[in-house]
């Protein structure tokens, strides 16, 4: 039962780490402390993603320009007109900042594991849907920052000082592990398992010190029953909408099925993996957390919806 409603082992992980920091948030003199562990696991997650995602395969891949054009302007056209419109369309009901987090959702990069793993129990391009994670996150690096400034106004102005964090923590290791790769590569092949505890530590990290502010700042009395409901009930239109429309642009392009099951979630899916430690750079801490709150709940919704949805693309169709 549990494995059917949480098909990802790591939405508890996440709903635990949420639990947590409203139960016992970082206060007082551990706050520093904290960040700083905070910052350490950010750099690990960003180098790793360095080491892991394949370059060659990436230059190799865009061949298929049809099918990474489409992911490269659903992920950060489309998503982040839907997150515009969704910020629009909740900002009379929410906090400003709780708002502003679904624009901050629509400009995120996909899911690198989740969206490979869905596409291939779904029957996609397997190959395709690597070549796809990868050159969305290579992108979502530079890209997302610099859309969530030009579209958020300006709450989302970029100082000298944030751009110099974003370099250094989140675009520098990137780089670093991309140089690493021939001598890393191979090793975290190999402790594949290791390497996604590591990252998946070291997202629970970000989101649970983020989280921690948001909650000593007061995020849940600030927050009653129905903007709650209203934040979950936005989610839910976004994510239907979100795979929606990128099944229907696949339908559209006239793409071969296992190209557009690959679409759909490359396209649709988004990555907490970047949301995280972006909006801990972006962000004072107190802040960053309340943003977090529609991707924290977007990340979860999708993996339950795209391991309940993959097995039925999966069935043989009829002819």
């Amino acid at each position: 039962m549990l494995a059917r409603i949480f098909p990802d082992r790591f939405v508890p992980v996440l709903l635990a780490t949420i639990l947590i920091a409203s139960l016992l948030p970082v206060r007082g003199e551990a706050v520093p402390v904290a960040q700083g562990v905070s910052t350490a696991a950010i750099v690990l997650l960003f180098f790793l993603n360095g080491v892991r995602l394949p370059r060659d395969e990436v230059l190799h891949g865009v061949r298929n320009w049809k099918l990474q054009g489409a992911g490269l302007a659903f992920c950060f056209g489309g998503m982040a007109l839907l997150g515009v419109v969704a910020q629009a369309a909740t900002a009379p009901f929410l906090p400003a900042t709780l708002a502003l987090g679904f624009l901050f959702l629509g400009i995120l990069p996909s899911t690198v594991q989740s969206a490979t793993a869905s596409s291939s129990m779904a029957g996609g391009n397997v190959a395709a849907s690597v070549v796809a994670a990868a050159l969305l996150n290579l992108t979502g690096v530079v890209a997302s920052p610099l859309l969530f400034a030009a579209l958020a106004g300006s709450a989302g102005a970029i100082s000298g000082a944030a751009a110099l964090r974003i370099a250094l923590i989140l675009l520098l290791p990137f780089v670093a592990g991309q140089a690493a790769q021939r001598w890393l590569r191979p090793w975290v092949l190999r402790h594949r398992e290791l390497a996604t505890f590591m990252d998946r530590t070291s997202i629970a990290i970000a989101v649970y010190v983020a989280f921690s502010a948001a909650v000593v700042g007061g995020i849940w009395t600030r927050l009653d029953s129905r903007e709650i409901g209203i934040t979950f009930a936005a989610v839910a239109a976004l994510l239907a909408l979100a795979f929606a429309a990128a099944w229907a642009l696949g339908g559209l392009l006239r793409l071969r099925r296992p190209d557009r099951i690959t679409l759909l979630f490359a396209g649709a899916q988004k990555s907490i993996a970047v949301g995280a430690p972006l909006a801990a750079t972006l962000f004072p801490p107190a802040i960053a957390g309340v943003v977090l709150v529609p991707i924290l709940v977007y990340h979860m919704a999708q993996l339950i919806l795209s391991a309940w949805i993959a097995p039925v693309l999966n069935r043989p169709q009829e002819v």
